[in-house]
């Protein structure tokens, strides 16, 4: 398009992180309407000797830039450019590197790894409630999937949904993230992105060939996701854990599935006992030889 700005992604992390060669390095990919803002898991990961950078993806976040639209793509292969980049960087500073990726972020990191098949790049992958297929029937997946396809193509920028502003209402009431970047309500999704989410959902219904070992992290139960309920940050309020569940045996030979009671969707942001649960798997992962 003319004159529209090139992206930029932006990389966050701890003044001293890369100092120590032998402390393991994990990347965060954050989901759709999102950015970095997990201090709380830089300063849990780093007590364990563990350096944590966040990657602000294009057109997200820190990353955000006039003349751009916010929070969509036409192919969620483009972001192996920044991801690249990122772990390139770790290499350099790290012996061992995870990748580690939330929600939309998850899929992202999934099908990096499997694109990066036999390179060495990372050592392991974490999944926090990744969106390895949309919520619903399979009746309506697939007939979802077959407007989207078109819809992709001849709309791809006009807005098909937005997310539902309640579980991040509950998730703001205690975190206070920028509403600039994480808006409730603001950022919807766009046709071209939901197409590009459902190609990528499909590479892994096929089956993916992922060849480090990947900890798939979920919620124990699936909560409402159009209304407001006292269970918004005890459940996975925005995506279906059973979907996660069926789905993960596909991203690889070495898989694991690991299930936090009481685990909001992205499990950072879950209370207690269960974010300390998240932080320890996450932690012990990211250790593993």
């Amino acid at each position: 398009m003319p004159g529209r700005p090139d992206p930029v992604a932006t990389l966050v992390h701890r003044a001293d992180a890369g100092t120590d060669p032998d402390r393991p390095a994990v990347l965060y990919l954050h989901g759709f309407v999102d950015y970095f803002f997990h201090d709380h898991v830089g300063a849990a990961l780093a007590e364990r000797g563990i350096d944590l950078y966040g990657l602000d993806l294009r057109d997200y976040g820190r990353s955000i830039r006039p003349g751009r639209t916010p929070n969509t793509v036409r192919s969620l292969g483009v972001y192996a450019e920044e991801v690249d980049t990122a772990i390139h960087l770790l290499r350099r500073r790290h012996r061992r590197v995870v990748l580690l990726g939330h929600s939309t972020g998850g899929l992202i990191a999934a099908l990096w790894a499997d694109a990066r098949h036999g390179t060495g790049l990372i050592d392991a992958l974490v999944l926090n409630s990744p969106w390895l297929d949309l919520r619903g029937t399979r009746l309506e997946r697939t007939v979802l999937t077959g407007v989207i396809d078109v819809l992709g193509l001849v709309a791809p920028d006009l807005p098909l949904r937005r997310l539902a502003p309640h579980y991040g209402e509950a998730a703001h009431a205690e975190w206070g993230y920028d509403l600039a970047w994480k808006p409730h309500t603001d950022f919807p999704a766009r046709a071209s992105f939901i197409r590009a989410v459902r190609r990528g959902q499909s590479a892994v219904r096929r089956g993916l060939a992922i060849d480090v070992p990947v900890l798939v992290l979920t919620s124990d139960t699936t909560g409402p996701d159009d209304r407001w309920h006292e269970h918004l940050l005890t459940t996975d309020s925005v995506l279906d854990v059973a979907d996660m569940w069926r789905l993960a045996p596909n991203l690889g030979e070495d898989v694991t599935v690991e299930v936090i009671e009481g685990g909001a969707h992205d499990l950072a942001l879950s209370p207690e006992p269960a974010r300390s649960a998240y932080l320890t798997a996450v932690a012990e992962w990211a250790e593993r030889s």
